[in-house]
C-alpha cells in the first residue's frame, strides 16, 4: 500500500496544514450529560488550541512546564495541544497515582501550572500550597467561571479568543524547535525511581508519518480513545494521529461501556491492550456455545480461511455486529496478544493488528498491517526505524535495538541512564526479540524477566502466564521462579493464580478454596503436558487480590515477588 504522506515538521505545523485540509470535517463527537451529543470540527478544535494557548501565555506561562491530568476527554486534548504548540513543555501526568506520587511528580518536574478534571480537585489544590514545589496556577476542567485561585480552561478558552479577535499572535505565530524537549513523560516506577522520558515534536511527527504510512487509515474513519492519554501509545496513535487524518475521535465511557460505545459511535478504528481482545474473544466463544454454534461457526472458520477479509467479513456478520459492524481495524499493544485470539479474530475478516512499542520511542517501533501480517510477531519495523538483535544466541534470539527520528533525547538530567540505554544513536529497548528473514519481528519477553535454569534454559514468564490465563476461572497469573534449599542455581517455576470464585463456582462446583486448589492444580498438570520438561510449573499459590501492576496494566514482577 502506497500512501501520499502530509509532510510535517511540527505538531504546530501539523494542525495547521491539517486543519487547511479538513477544517470542516467532524473532529470530536462529545456525549453531553443530557445523552445527546455535541460534535466539534477540526477548523473548531484548532481555534479552541490557540485561544487557549494564547491565553495561557498572557498568564506568563510562556516557556515554562505545565501538566495535565485527568480522564480522556476532549478537554484534555486541548490543553496538552495548547501547550506544546507554543506555550511551553507539557508534562502528562499518571490519573491513576496516589496523592503522595502526584506531589513528588510535580515536584520533580517543576511544573508552574496544572490542568486538572473535577475528580484530582482536593488533591491538586492540596499540593498547591506545599511550598516545595513551583506550581502557581491551577485550570480546572470542568467548573464554568474562575473561582478564587483557579481559572476554569472554559473562560480561559473565551479570554483567548478576546486577545486573538484584539489582534494578539504570540502564540498562533510562535516558532517551535522540532529539536528541542516539549514533552516530559515519566515511565512507570516508583517515582523516585521512575525516569523522564525527554521527547521534542520530531520524536512524535516521525512516528505520525510513519503510522500514517502504513496503516489504513484516514479521514472518513472514527476513531475510539480507550488507553489512557497521558500513555504515549494512546496519545500518539489515538490524539494526534485522529488529528493528523482528519479522522473523528470520540471517547469511551469506561471498560464496561466498550462493545456498547463501539456500537453507538459506529467505531472503525481503536487500539486496546490485549486483554481486552482475549475477554472480546472468550464472550464470542461462550455465546456461540451456549447458542450450539461454536462447532459449526469453527468449521466455517477453517473452511473459509484462505477467503479475503471482506468475504469472511461477509461469512461472519453476526460478529462483527457485535462491534457495530463498522471495524476497519483494531491494534493490540503494551504486551503480547494471545496467538488463537489473533487468528481468530483474522478469520472473523477482522483486522487485528498487533503493534510494539516504547515511552522512549515516541512509541510505535513497529507494526503489523493487513499486508505485512504474520501471527505472533508485531510486524515489521516502521519505515524510518531500523532494528537490529543484538548479541544474538545460536536461535537467533537477542536484544532489539533500534535507530530513527522517533528516538527520545534521551532521559532528563539522568545523563547515566541514558548512556545505560543510547549508544551510538542505538536504542536498547531491553526486550529480547528474532527478526526473521522477511523482517518480521518477534518479540519474546523483557531481559530482565527470563528465569534461568540451572541447565542454562530460559523461561519467559509473559509467555506461560498466557497459557495459565487461558485455563476458565483464571484471572490474571504471575510465573516466577523459587530457589530450592540452599542450592540457589537449583530453581523451580512456580506460578501465582488469581481466581474468579464466581466462574469457579459455575464451571467446576468449586466453592472451598481446597476445592478451587485441586481443579487448578489438575489444569496446571494439563498445562505441563504441553510444554518441554524443563518448563513444567511445580508449584501454585492461589489467591482472590489482584497483582500489582503499573497503570498500563503491566506486572510488576518484583513488587508481587515480595509478597509471596
Amino acid at each position: 500500500m502506497k500512501k501520499d504522506i502530509l509532510e510535517v515538521t511540527d505538531l504546530k505545523d501539523m494542525l495547521d496544514k491539517t486543519g487547511k485540509l479538513y477544517g470542516e470535517r467532524p473532529g470530536y463527537k462529545i456525549k453531553t450529560e443530557h445523552g445527546e451529543y455535541k460534535v466539534y470540527t477540526h477548523k473548531e478544535i484548532r481555534e479552541m488550541i490557540n485561544y487557549l494557548g494564547t491565553a495561557l501565555i498572557s498568564l506568563g506561562l510562556k516557556n515554562k512546564r505545565i501538566a495535565v491530568i485527568g480522564e480522556n476527554r476532549y478537554e484534555w486534548e486541548l490543553a496538552y495541544l495548547s501547550i506544546v504548540c507554543g506555550t511551553g513543555i507539557v508534562v502528562p501526568l499518571d490519573k491513576s497515582l496516589p496523592t503522595n506520587e502526584l506531589e513528588e511528580l510535580i515536584k520533580r518536574s517543576e511544573v508552574e501550572a496544572i490542568f486538572y478534571s473535577k475528580k484530582y480537585e482536593e488533591a491538586i489544590e492540596k499540593i498547591k500550597y506545599n511550598e516545595k514545589n513551583k506550581l502557581k496556577h491551577l485550570i480546572s476542567m470542568d467548573s464554568d467561571i474562575h473561582t478564587e485561585g483557579i481559572y476554569s480552561q472554559k473562560e480561559l478558552i473565551e479570554k483567548g479568543k478576546e486577545l486573538v479577535e484584539a489582534g494578539n499572535r504570540e502564540f498562533i505565530e510562535a516558532k517551535i524547535n522540532p529539536e528541542e524537549m516539549s514533552i516530559m513523560l515519566f515511565t512507570s516506577g516508583t517515582t523516585s525511581k521512575s525516569k523522564v522520558v525527554a521527547l521534542s515534536h520530531k520524536n512524535m511527527v516521525s512516528n505520525l508519518m510513519d503510522c500514517s504510512s502504513v496503516l489504513d487509515v484516514d479521514s472518513k474513519d472514527r476513531i475510539l480513545s480507550f488507553l489512557p492519554l497521558h500513555h504515549v501509545f494512546e496519545c500518539t496513535v489515538g490524539m494526534l494521529f485522529s488529528l493528523y487524518l482528519g479522522a473523528e475521535r470520540a471517547f469511551c465511557e469506561g471498560i464496561r461501556h466498550i462493545v456498547e460505545n463501539l456500537n453507538e459511535y459506529k467505531i472503525t478504528f481503536a487500539s486496546f491492550v490485549p486483554a481486552i481482545y482475549e475477554n472480546m474473544h472468550k464472550n464470542i466463544i461462550k455465546t456461540l456455545e451456549k447458542q450450539g454454534k461454536l462447532e459449526a461457526v469453527q468449521k466455517l472458520m477453517e473452511a473459509n480461511k484462505d477467503k479475503t477479509m471482506e468475504e469472511k467479513k461477509e461469512i461472519f456478520k453476526d460478529i462483527h455486529n457485535i462491534f457495530g459492524g463498522q471495524i476497519r481495524l483494531f491494534i493490540s499493544g503494551a504486551a503480547a496478544l494471545d496467538k488463537d485470539v489473533e487468528e481468530d479474530f483474522r478469520k472473523w475478516g477482522i483486522n487485528l493488528c498487533q503493534g510494539y512499542g516504547l515511552t522512549e520511542t515516541s512509541p510505535v517501533i513497529g507494526v503489523e498491517t493487513n499486508e505485512n501480517f504474520r501471527v505472533g510477531s508485531i510486524g515489521k519495523a516502521l519505515p524510518n526505524v531500523k532494528a537490529k538483535i543484538e548479541d544474538a544466541n545460536e536461535e537467533g534470539m537477542g536484544e532489539l535495538v533500534v535507530k530513527g527520528p522517533n528516538i527520545m533525547i534521551g532521559y532528563y538530567e539522568d545523563e547515566k541512564a541514558t548512556k545505560e540505554v543510547l549508544k551510538d544513536g542505538w536504542f536498547y529497548t531491553g526486550d529480547l526479540a528474532k527478526i526473521d528473514e522477511d523482517g518480521y519481528i518477534f518479540i519474546c519477553g523483557r531481559k530482565k524477566n527470563v528465569i534461568v535454569l540451572k541447565n542454562g534454559k530460559n523461561i519467559f514468564p509473559e509467555e506461560m502466564e498466557s497459557l495459565v490465563n487461558k485455563i476458565e476461572g483464571v484471572k490474571e497469573s504471575f510465573i516466577f521462579g523459587k530457589q530450592q534449599s540452599d542450592d540457589k542455581e537449583n530453581i523451580k517455576i512456580n506460578v501465582k493464580i488469581i481466581f474468579d470464585r464466581e466462574i469457579m463456582k459455575e464451571a467446576y462446583k468449586a466453592e472451598t478454596d481446597d476445592e478451587i486448589y485441586k481443579v487448578l492444580a489438575d489444569k496446571i498438570k494439563e498445562v505441563n503436558k504441553i510444554m518441554p520438561k524443563y518448563k513444567a510449573i511445580r508449584g501454585i499459590t492461589i489467591s482472590e487480590e489482584p497483582l500489582i501492576k503499573t497503570t498500563t496494566n503491566k506486572i510488576k514482577r518484583q513488587a508481587n515477588l515480595e509478597l509471596i
